[in-house]
């Protein structure tokens, strides 16, 4: 009997889904643990595996159709079995979920073509100079309204037109006997459209209800990065290993909340929450927005560790492979845009944290060390808090702890 495969619910957060791929076309076999298609969901790309064996039937959502979870996906079922019934079940539902799902299907029609579309408004001929603005000795061309009109109709540029009336004044006859040509040039109104994958969506809904509900207030500080950088070209060649800086600051801010724990925490409306395990968000840039894959227990790990686990979920974030359970649990979230030699910048926060650490570049600057000025490596950091949790004062014994960490990295080592 034939039976309807729907949409799957494959993230907490997830209320619809785009078909990034089939792998199973009408008409094929299908055994149950079969891959019969990948699903874009708001966290990631994910393999769906076949429940049951049967006959690819129909598909409900062609390949970069989007809809929302429990539409109808497929149909499985004998070969040459009548399907329609169960459509026409679909379609009798409560007239809200039909009016719906047409809406979303108009949606799906518009944009499954292909995810960029361009589009000509308007083809207009200019001319290379604006003919009321072209400035001679006193900054505007004589000419009169209808030698003005012509020109325009000609595309000729009232520059280049030398005028026989009063004072130089370009008349009518001046525009038909101009023998130069029209200058004007063809140029052409366009844009580019691009569906919004799931993963931009759901960035855009948290990003904004966490600026919008959570009252941010930051604190920047410039912290000494000198023995942090002869540390780690130390650790470096002693090892052999190759840790970065952000693999430093990561170490660095999960010792700083393990002495500062109100910063680890998250507002839940009628509680707060301290959380007295440590887990660090890093911002990852990918080409379809940025996903935050988690580092676990940060505070007991190395600096080999943490670097060798955030390069493993970079990679996995990059390469469209990593789950979602890479990317839950957050208590804290870093966000490092120094290598893009962004100085200073504000994040806004990754619910449900109560903090975000923005961290800018190193860069060298003249400091003041024992009243003599010399040459130093300095890089500002800026905490993002939600004042409902964290205050001021505690946001600033933070940020002096990460100071100290950071200006003095053999504490990291204890």
């Amino acid at each position: 009997m034939a039976e309807i495969v729907r949409m799957p619910k494959l993230s907490d957060t997830m209320t619809e889904g785009t078909v990034a791929a089939w792998h199973k076309k009408v008409g094929d076999k299908v055994k149950t643990g079969d891959l019969l298609a990948e699903i874009e969901t708001d966290k990631a790309t994910m393999e769906f595996e076949s429940f049951q064996d049967g006959v690819l039937l129909y598909v409900g959502i062609e390949k970069g159709g989007s809809a929302p979870i429990d539409s109808i996906l497929a149909i499985l079922g004998k070969e040459g079995e009548d399907y329609k019934a169960l459509l026409e079940g679909e379609k009798s539902k409560p007239a809200a979920n039909e009016e719906k799902t047409e809406k979303k299907e108009e949606k799906v029609e518009a944009s499954s073509s292909g995810k960029t579309e361009t589009t000509t408004i308007v083809e207009t001929a200019i001319a290379t100079t604006a003919i009321a603005a072209t400035s001679n000795g006193n900054g505007r061309i004589k000419a009169s309204p209808l030698a003005k009109a012509l020109a325009k109709n000609k595309g000729v540029n009232l520059s280049m037109v030398k005028g026989s009336g009063d004072g130089g004044r370009i008349i009518k006859k001046d525009i038909e006997n101009f023998k130069g040509g029209g200058s004007a040039l063809t140029a052409t109104e366009s844009f580019t459209e691009v569906a919004v994958s799931q993963m931009r969506k759901t960035i855009a809904r948290r990003l904004t209800e966490s600026k919008n509900g959570a009252p941010h207030f930051y604190l920047t500080m410039s912290i000494d990065m000198d023995n942090a950088i002869a540390s780690r070209k130390a650790y470096n060649e002693l090892t052999g290993e190759k840790i970065s800086f952000n693999d430093i600051v990561i170490k660095a801010v999960a010792m700083s909340l393990r002495k500062n724990p109100n910063v680890n925490s998250s507002w839940l409306g009628d509680k707060i929450r301290y959380n007295q395990h440590i887990h660090i968000g890093v911002a990852v840039a990918i080409p379809d927005g940025l996903v935050v894959p988690v580092v676990k227990f940060a505070d007991h790990k190395s600096f080999s560790e943490i670097s060798t686990e955030v390069r493993a979920l970079a990679a996995k974030a990059k390469d469209k492979k990593i789950q979602p359970a890479d990317m839950e649990g957050n208590t804290f979230s870093i966000s490092n845009l120094g290598m893009f030699g962004i100085d200073e910048f504000t994040a806004i926060i990754n619910p449900p944290d109560a903090c975000i650490l923005a961290v800018g570049g190193i860069s060298e600057e003249p400091v003041v060390k024992n009243g003599a000025v010399v040459p130093g490596n300095i890089m500002k950091v800026t905490l993002s808090c939600d004042h409902r949790v964290v205050d001021g004062a505690t946001g600033a014994e933070f940020l002096r702890t990460l100071k100290l960490m950071l200006e003095n990295p053999v504490l990291m080592f204890v």
